[in-house]
């Protein structure tokens, strides 16, 4: 059985890395394509959007690898069942049980890699890619460590911090000056992107400077109307599904501690959980459909079959997140949704190619 499920595990293995290097190369592709609205502005060239499509690769990997493990498992059974090694193994007395075991197998030894790479490759990638998108269009905006970016428009000058101690949020200073004097100073603890493209300053606590005394505000919020603000608070104003369980679990507590919404950062958390408990799932889902309606269909038939349901699993993740933030809904339970869904249907499948037939 040892031989059987390395067989079998490395079969899947080579199916998806194929499958990767071709989504990969397929979402490079329109990856740049769709940064060349953005080339040409300021110092942003093709190789500047070439760098961060390749930046972004691990990232957008991360969130896809359940479909690349659905699908290079289908391919991969399906091979086995076209040279007739599942007909051979089902004559020698294995049980589809024990097939299906093998394959979830492939799908466990998956959860490291995918997150090695979540936890440790894509969120920095990530970071840096926007960060030099950032520089390149605007040449207002200046990095002075990895972790500082300051811009100066007017009267104004903006400073963005991002502090490892705070998991990865960044916290962002405002300094208006007048005659190069010193006016007030302000500092928020996050920021969102309003309807009409300005940016609003949440949790802004700010110090005003008067000839005779000095005021002070706390609690309040403080909006921003600088041409390159957008350019500039990308650096700061991370996506949360981009960041990893140990920035995630950082976030919801400081964002707890300061009175803060925590729906997203709660629902990006449990989603990449669920995101690797689908991993073994995927794989084993190609099982029952290698001994139902898939096991004499063409490779191509059944990649676009393995797309379909991966864009499905992918899209339902995506409404349920929406579905979470505008109706206030709990993201742990909503977060394990579309896996739960897909345990449903590995099982009813399983069992429906076990049941003997009359």
């Amino acid at each position: 059985m040892r031989v059987l499920d390395r067989y079998i595990i490395k079969s899947i293995g080579r199916s998806v890395v194929l499958v990767v290097a071709v989504l990969l190369t397929l979402l490079a592709l329109f990856l740049f394509i769709n940064e060349q609205g953005w080339v040409g502005v300021g110092t942003y060239g093709s190789l500047q959007a070439l760098r961060y499509v390749l930046l972004n690769l691990p990232t957008t990997l991360a969130q896809l690898l359940p479909v690349t493990v659905l699908i290079g498992s289908l391919l991969a059974m399906g091979s086995l069942a076209r040279g007739s090694e599942l007909t051979v193994l089902r004559a020698a007395g294995v049980s589809i049980a024990r097939i299906g075991l093998s394959a979830l197998l492939a799908g466990l030894l998956l959860v490291p890699v995918a997150l090695l790479l979540g936890e440790y490759l894509a969120p920095p990638l990530a970071q840096l890619a926007r960060v030099d998108k950032a520089v390149a269009r605007n040449a207002d905006i200046s990095v002075t460590s990895r972790s500082s970016v300051w811009i100066r428009q007017a009267d104004h000058m903006l400073r963005a911090d991002r502090h490892a101690g705070e998991a990865g949020l960044g916290t962002i200073t405002r300094f208006e000056l007048t005659d190069n004097q010193l006016l007030a100073v302000g500092q928020a603890s996050g920021a969102r992107q309003l309807a009409d493209g300005e940016w609003e300053l949440t949790g802004y606590a700010q110090s005003r400077f008067d000839p005779m005394q000095v005021s002070s505000s706390s609690g309040g919020r403080a909006r921003l109307n600088l041409a390159a603000s957008a350019a500039f608070l990308d650096v700061v104003a991370r996506d949360p599904m981009e960041m990893s369980l140990r920035e995630l679990h950082g976030a919801v507590g400081y964002l707890q501690a300061n009175g803060h919404d925590t729906r997203h950062q709660r629902f990006a958390f449990w989603a990449r959980i669920a995101g690797l408990a689908a991993l073994p799932l995927a794989a084993l889902l190609a099982v029952p459909f290698m001994f139902g309606s898939l096991r004499i269909a063409e490779p191509g038939a059944r990649a676009t079959f393995g797309l379909i349901l991966g864009l499905a699993y992918f899209l339902l993740q995506r409404m349920v997140e929406s579905g979470t933030l505008a109706f206030e809904l709990e993201p742990m339970l909503l977060a394990f949704l579309p896996t739960l869904l897909l345990g449903a249907v590995v099982a009813l499948l399983l069992l429906r190619v076990q049941r003997p037939t009359a």
